[in-house]
């Protein structure tokens, strides 16, 4: 133990998983560490969840306001909603278990642009934290932290909650000492500061993070790998979106828009995001770099080849496969990798300065070009909004990622009016999908409704989009946006719900 800790003050108060959620009691709000499943503490919410259950059993009240960096994994998202014992849960979430009961509506849920949670967390707007449970994977000697496999909103969380619960997890490689960089520079308007990053691979901060010994509740030590759920593996249709997207990033280099080494890259997870990515590790771009918020496999790989240089981001997105990879050779990847708080991963200024190239999924489309990334038929939450519109409001070039079609082919995720919008075409450029790429750049919202239908949806969908679209240009009030709510009732009611063709009477 003492060749991870240490400080004799934080061996001092090394307690059982039990004795640590003893300390938290109803209504708390707890912030803890944790970015798409990396870094979020286990052993301490798994205690609570069974303290919670207890408390169920019997008869009495027991749920915590959560706030985390974002996604976490089964040991806390997933053991807190099996209990039953979140009320409130903020800014993004990826568990089965909890999103059962955000759409249910026992758990309340505020999707938030990940940029923004720090910001407003000191703000005071969620209240303060009364505790916070961060993972580390060692203590320095002057008792500071080292963070495990993510910084998220870690340093927020130690400067604002009362009292503090460090994870110790023996399960991270040591060797990862060095990958973070924490900037202290962080102050609230109108004493903020400018970020002073020019380049992806600048280390600007510490790879330490200090805390206040004082609030220093308990450490406890656990063992346990991150929740690191498998990837499919990229198919035909992955594959061909990628293929498009690496002859776009092709053309823009021949017009002269993008130096052969591109610009900064941001992803997405999942497998159309690493099928990208794999194009890129093939392709004759070279000396690139990223600036994200996640690290995932497709990364890893360009990592490793040297295709890409350097990476930075806030955490990693991996496969169980990729997370052994880095705890195999952290040494090596901490000279490749960067991991920041969120509020400068996800910083607008550094995005729009720095050039970032944007690459995100997306649920469904309009014709004009509005994304919904984040609700099925507009009110049930799949995941949440994570950084996407960070990214996509602010980059150089804003990207859009999907299957033209989803079910076996039964839905088209291109539809007359979405029913929930994350975000508007004012921020979206171009749409890729299976069929073709939509070059929105430049464009009038009628003649975007023409590139998409003609280049993105699918051939048995392009028809009936088409068929809307002169419908609403014939009886829309305005011709800006023509739209017609009754004939995009029509369409989902009897083609997203029921799988039968557009009709109009």
């Amino acid at each position: 133990m003492k060749t991870r800790i240490k400080n004799e003050r934080f061996l001092n108060r090394v307690v059982t998983a039990d004795e640590a959620a003893a300390m938290i009691h109803h209504d708390a709000i707890l912030a803890t560490s944790g970015f798409t499943g990396a870094g979020y503490p286990k052993a301490v919410p798994e205690a609570l969840a069974k303290r919670i259950e207890t408390a169920h059993a019997s008869g009495d009240p027991f749920t915590v306001r959560l706030l985390t960096g974002a996604s976490t994994g089964p040991q806390l998202d997933g053991a807190l909603a099996k209990a039953n014992g979140v009320a409130f849960r903020c800014p993004y979430n990826g568990d089965a278990d909890m999103r059962a009961r955000i759409n249910e509506g026992s758990t309340l849920y505020l999707d938030m642009h990940l940029g923004l949670v720090a910001q407003k967390t000191r703000q005071g707007q969620f209240g303060r934290p009364d505790v916070a449970i961060i993972e580390a994977i060692a203590v320095t000697p002057d008792g500071q932290l080292i963070l495990s496999s993510s910084v998220g909103n870690s340093p927020t969380w130690l400067q604002t909650a009362d009292k503090i619960i460090v994870e110790i997890n023996t399960w991270q490689n040591p060797d990862l000492a060095g990958i973070h960089d924490i900037w202290s520079g962080v102050r609230m308007p109108p004493d903020a500061q400018i970020i002073p990053l020019l380049h992806p691979g600048d280390r600007i901060g510490s790879g330490t993070l200090p805390i206040d010994i004082d609030r220093l509740a308990a450490v406890v030590v656990t063992d346990e790998p991150d929740r690191n759920a498998p990837f499919a593996e990229p198919d035909a249709t992955a594959r061909q979106i990628a293929g498009h997207v690496m002859d776009f990033l092709e053309h823009e280099v021949k017009q002269g828009r993008l130096p052969p080494s591109l610009l900064p890259l941001q992803s997405g997870v999942g497998n159309i995001a690493n099928a990208v990515l794999e194009g890129l590790n093939s392709s004759r771009f070279e000396n690139l770099t990223g600036f994200s918020e996640v690290i995932q496999d497709g990364m890893l790989s360009m990592l490793e080849s040297g295709r890409m240089t350097v990476a930075s981001a806030s955490s990693f997105s991996l496969s169980p496969e990729a997370a052994e990879r880095i705890n195999d050779n952290a040494a090596f990847f901490r000279q490749k990798i960067v991991l920041r708080q969120q509020e400068v991963s996800n910083s607008p200024e550094l995005i729009r300065r720095l050039g970032i190239i944007a690459m995100n999924g997306m649920i469904e489309a309009d014709i004009y070009g509005n994304i919904n990334s984040t609700c099925v038929m507009g009110s049930r939450i799949q995941n949440g909004i994570g950084g996407s519109g960070d990214f996509a409001r602010n980059a150089f070039l804003s990207l859009f990622v999907t299957p033209s079609t989803a079910k076996g082919g039964k839905i088209s995720a291109f539809v007359p009016m979405i029913p929930h919008t994350d975000h508007i075409l004012q921020d979206v450029q171009i749409i890729v999908s299976e069929q073709g790429l939509a070059d929105l750049r430049g464009l009038a919202p009628v003649e975007r409704a023409r590139a998409i239908i003609d280049n993105c949806a699918h051939p048995t969908f392009r028809p009936h989009l088409q068929e809307y679209f002169d419908y609403a240009r014939q009886h829309s009030f305005g011709q800006h946006i023509p739209q017609s709510l009754s004939a995009a009732l029509t369409w989902h009611e009897h083609y997203i719900a029921t799988g039968s063709m557009l009709t109009h009477s």
